[in-house]
C-alpha cells in the first residue's frame, strides 16, 4: 500500500527525452518549456512552464528507489530544467545521490535562454552534484535560419552560452536540423552549422530532420507553401556539406534518430572522412542507397 509520503511518479502531459535516455529514470523537475516559441517545437505547447515543489521530486525520487532497482541515469524533464534556481536543482540532485547509489549520471535538456541564465559557477557546482550532460538544440548555425526557427538567439550568442557549459566541464549533446534552411539556403545552413558546431566543440552532435508537426507556427508555413520538403538526395548532399565542414577534437557523431533517412554513426575527427565518403557513394548512385522508408521515420 501506498503511503502519503512515498508517491509514485506522476508525470504530467507527454514526456519528451533523448534517444540515449532511453534507460534512464524521468524526472519531471519542471514542467514545460520557459521558451517555448521555436517555430518547429509542439512539444510543450499544451503545457504552462513551472518548476514543480522540491517535496513531490523527493517523494518521487523515494518511491523510485524502493521501486526501480539500481537507477544508473536520471533525465531531468520536461524541456528546459536548468532554467529552474540553482538552489531547487542542488535539492534534486542531493535527493537522487542519496537515494541512488548506483548513480553515474544525470542530464536535461538546456535552452541557450537558461544556458545564459546559469552562471558557469552554478553549473559547475551543479555539475559536481552529478548533472553532467546538458543536451543543446542548436538547429543552424545561419543567423537568417535561427531567426525563422525563432531560436531567440543568432549564432554568436549560441556559441557564447555553450562554452559557458565547456568552461564549467559539462559535456554538451548538441543537434542540427537537416533542412532547415530550405532548398535556398541548403548549403549554406549546413556551412555554418559546421562552423558554430568546430566552435563549441560538444562531446556528442547528431541530426534530425525538420519536420511540420500539427500545432506549430511551422506546420501553418508549410501549408501555404513556404517550406521546402528536401528530398533523402538533398539532405544527403546537406549532410555531407556539413560532416566535411567538422574539425573536432573528440566528438561521437549520429544521425540516428527516427527522423533521418540515413542513419551514420561515428567518432570525430577519426571517422570524418570515411563518413563523407560514404555520402558521396549514396550521391553517386542514389538508387542502392539505404535510405529508411518514408513509412517508417517519425520524430
Amino acid at each position: 500500500m501506498t503511503t502519503p509520503d512515498l508517491l509514485p511518479i506522476d508525470y504530467e502531459g507527454t514526456l519528451y527525452r533523448p534517444p540515449s535516455e532511453a534507460d534512464s529514470l524521468i524526472l519531471q523537475a519542471t514542467i514545460g518549456c520557459s521558451y517555448n516559441r521555436c517555430t518547429f517545437c509542439a512539444m510543450y505547447r499544451d503545457k504552462r512552464f513551472r518548476v514543480r515543489p522540491i517535496e513531490e521530486l523527493r517523494s518521487e525520487i523515494r518511491w523510485a528507489a524502493a521501486h526501480l532497482g539500481p537507477v544508473r541515469k536520471v533525465f531531468l524533464a520536461d524541456g528546459d530544467a536548468l532554467m529552474a534556481k540553482s538552489r531547487y536543482l542542488e535539492q534534486v540532485l542531493d535527493a537522487c545521490r542519496e537515494a541512488f547509489g548506483e548513480l553515474r549520471r544525470v542530464s536535461c535538456y538546456a535552452s541557450p535562454q537558461a544556458l545564459a541564465v546559469r552562471s558557469v559557477d552554478e553549473m559547475r557546482a551543479l555539475k559536481a552534484k552529478g548533472l553532467s550532460l546538458y543536451y543543446l538544440g542548436i538547429e543552424s548555425g545561419h543567423d537568417e535560419v535561427l531567426t525563422w526557427l525563432d531560436k531567440g538567439v543568432d549564432a554568436a550568442e549560441m556559441i557564447r552560452v555553450a562554452n559557458k557549459a565547456h568552461e564549467a566541464g559539462v559535456k554538451l549533446s548538441t543537434m542540427i536540423l537537416l533542412g532547415a534552411g530550405n532548398r535556398r539556403l541548403s548549403r549554406e545552413h549546413a556551412q555554418e552549422s559546421a562552423r558554430v558546431v568546430n566552435a563549441i566543440q560538444p562531446r556528442f552532435v547528431s541530426t534530425l530532420v525538420m519536420t511540420p508537426v500539427e500545432g506549430t507556427p511551422l506546420k501553418e508555413s508549410a501549408r501555404r507553401g513556404e517550406v521546402d520538403e528536401l528530398s533523402p538526395i538533398e539532405l544527403a548532399a546537406e549532410l555531407r556539406e556539413f560532416l566535411a565542414g567538422l574539425e573536432l577534437s573528440g566528438s561521437v557523431f549520429r544521425s540516428n534518430h527516427a527522423s533521418n533517412y540515413l542513419a551514420l554513426a561515428g567518432n570525430l575527427p577519426r571517422d570524418r572522412d570515411s563518413l563523407v565518403a560514404a555520402l558521396d557513394e549514396v550521391l553517386a548512385d542514389p538508387r542502392h542507397a539505404p535510405f529508411r522508408p518514408k513509412w517508417m521515420r517519425g520524430l
